[in-house]
């Protein structure tokens, strides 16, 4: 340690013998370089030697501008009126020059071609257009006010609470169709008047189990009996034209194609009728091994849904015989399959619910069996109905919230909830003009929602729908 501290101090003492050897510092060596040798730091023309190109300068003015700070005139100050003359003869001479940007475009940029220009226009032009007319038609959809409340809510005495029978039917002609216990009645949406269509009173614990009106015309419906018996009515005549049977249990299911109204029983099977002709029987469909809770045509015509309490959904060719099997057998629901809907947007496409312990509602496509989608509504799905304006669906919904849900298809987002019922809302249908759907629950209310509309529908019109006026049904 005591060697190191020696070098050191060594060292300075070499440094101060070296400042006082005679050598001169550089610095003091440059005070004595004279005066031509040193090397200026600018061009002699005052010129910036760092940008070659000032095309777009005025370089007269610039050499004068940088020369005028350096003249100074020995003895002579300027007074305030010798700086204006000099300002003054400047003007004239040089004229005015306004302190500019040193980098700065002197001409405009070229203007492209105009084809690529054009060319691009009319291609974003279209891209921003489409864009916009989609947030509109967005916008408009989601401006589309729906009601929370009922527009009107009818006493329905009676309704049998029974997840497998279908109870009510709206007709092409604006008249109800509900069956309560033993009795049909009809009534007018537009008038509100009601009339008794038919009754089992002397049937020993027979109840109506099913309606369904004809699909065009709206003058005849089929009623379905506890004692396996479908029968034809003539509701201007409130006159029964005929009586199929065919079933040994009760017809809980009916739907219509053209001529031929199908019919679902308990017996597990289904039979199609031809009501023009005296042996009314077409074929007789064997598939299910529990009662058959929901039929369904499709709007072409070609396709019979059936769903079963068995958990199964078949689909059927129009021309199935008796001998055949269905097109496709559907196992993937876990409970009873009562919703069936046919999309009228998109062809082949189906919509069925499940009961309990099953809560989804799932979308196949007719023509391949495939199962294109499942959504869980976490409650009972007891009927569907689609939106016939637009890409939405209607399910109404048992224990425990007794509700109707609209979604939005296909991303099955919730549009809206509505909330009334204190029981399991059992049936839904939809008025002719497609705006009005009435919901039946076994709270023993009949409940009319204004939830869809078209796109054109003014405000206030409510054609074909129910009217605000009119007899409660009792």
């Amino acid at each position: 340690m005591t060697s190191s501290v020696t070098d050191y101090e060594n060292l300075g003492l070499s440094f101060s013998d070296i400042r006082g050897s005679g050598v001169n510092a550089r610095w003091e060596r440059k005070k004595q370089r004279p005066e031509g040798d040193r090397r200026p730091l600018s061009n002699n023309n005052g010129s910036d030697r760092f940008i070659p190109n000032r095309s777009h300068m005025n370089m007269d003015i610039s050499r004068h501008n940088l020369s005028a700070n350096e003249i100074e005139v020995e003895g002579h100050e300027l007074d305030s009126n010798g700086n204006d003359y000099k300002s003054a003869l400047s003007s004239v001479l040089l004229g005015d020059s306004k302190p500019g940007r040193v980098l700065a475009f002197g001409d405009k940029a070229p203007e492209p071609k105009g084809d690529v220009v054009n060319n691009l226009n009319v291609l974003y032009s279209a891209s921003v257009g489409a864009g916009d007319r989609k947030i509109k038609s967005t916008a408009k959809t989601m401006n589309r006010q729906i009601p929370s409340a009922p527009s009107r809510i009818l006493d329905a005495p009676e309704m049998l609470d029974d997840y497998y029978l279908n109870l009510l039917s709206w007709s092409d002609t604006n008249v109800l169709a509900v069956a309560l216990d033993k009795t049909v009645y009809l009534w007018d949406a537009g008038s509100g008047d009601i009339t008794e269509l038919c009754n089992v009173e002397g049937e020993t614990d027979a109840h109506i189990s099913s309606v369904s009106w004809v699909q065009e015309g709206g003058s005849h419906i089929a009623v379905g009996t506890s004692s396996g018996k479908t029968q034809l009515w003539d509701v201007h005549a409130c006159k029964q034209l005929r009586s199929m049977d065919g079933h040994t249990e009760r017809v809980g299911s009916l739907s219509w194609n053209e001529h031929i109204v199908s019919s679902g029983g308990r017996d597990a099977i289904i039979i199609n009728h031809d009501v023009r002709v005296a042996q009314h029987k077409l074929a007789t469909l064997s598939c299910h091994t529990q009662e058959v809770c929901q039929l369904a045509w499709s709007k072409d015509g070609k396709t019979l849904a059936s769903g079963g309490n068995d958990n199964k959904l078949c689909l059927w060719d129009a021309s199935t015989s008796s001998s055949a099997n269905p097109r496709f057998e559907l196992n993937d629901h876990q409970a009873a399959v009562k919703a069936l809907a046919w999309s009228p947007h998109e062809r082949n496409l189906l919509a069925s619910g499940g009961g309990t312990a099953d809560r989804t509602i799932k979308f196949w496509s007719s023509q391949t069996g495939a199962l294109l989608n499942s959504i869980d509504t976490e409650s009972q799905v007891c009927a569907l109905q689609w939106n016939p304006f637009e890409k939405e669906i209607l399910s109404s919904h048992g224990f425990a919230r007794n509700h109707l849900c609209l979604w939005k298809y296909p991303s099955m987002a919730k549009v809206k909830e509505l909330e009334g019922h204190s029981s399991r809302v059992l049936h839904m249908a939809v008025s002719p003009d497609g705006c009005t759907v009435v919901s039946a629950a076994a709270d023993e209310t009949l409940r009319f929602w204004d939830i869809f509309a078209p796109a054109f529908k003014t405000k206030g019109s409510n054609k074909g729908g129910a009217s605000k006026n009119g007899a409660e049904l009792a």
